[in-house]
């Protein structure tokens, strides 16, 4: 794929600013697909497909946790984990407000507002990983260890089971 083949969002412009090498990958994105479909569109272990989720606390402090796409995140073993008494899903209008994405297109990378990020510390096991580049239907591969070089990661234990 050549440069002018993919979208060029906050994201790849942050990748690129940042010399990240990475590869992009174009998918028929699904309402409510999730990771299943775009690991099945790719032909990749759904495992090594990286959700980025846009959170709150009990005081409305909005967080970014990265997850593989076949587990869940354990929305109490997280509020243990960074101090705070709940954590819970952001309303997709507020989650887009927070980081300029649409919900099913949210990347890590070039958001709209800086936020801690979290990340699943076996992502960082994997040889490459998928992750949003900033549109439905749009992820980008790439080494696990650029997310520490390129955003304020703080490793979690916070995976529940495989579905």
């Amino acid at each position: 794929m050549s440069k002018g083949d993919y979208p060029v969002t906050p994201a790849v412009r942050m990748l690129r600013d940042q010399k990240v090498s990475f590869a992009p990958h174009l998918y028929d994105y699904q309402e409510h697909g999730g990771t299943a479909r775009s690991a099945a569109e790719l032909g990749v272990d759904e495992h090594a497909v990286v959700k980025t989720l846009v959170m709150e606390t009990d005081t409305r402090e909005p967080l970014i946790i990265l997850m593989h796409g076949d587990h869940e995140v354990s929305t109490k073993e997280l509020a243990r984990a960074i101090g705070a008494k709940t954590v819970a899903p952001c309303k997709p209008d507020v989650a887009q407000k927070h980081t300029g994405y649409m919900v099913g297109g949210t990347s890590p990378f070039g958001t709209r507002k800086r936020m801690p990020v979290y990340a699943e510390r076996t992502i960082f096991d994997l040889p490459a990983i998928y992750i949003n580049g900033g549109k439905r239907g749009f992820l980008v591969s790439l080494d696990p260890q650029a997310l520490k070089r390129l955003l304020p990661v703080t490793e979690v234990a916070v995976a529940l089971a495989s579905r």
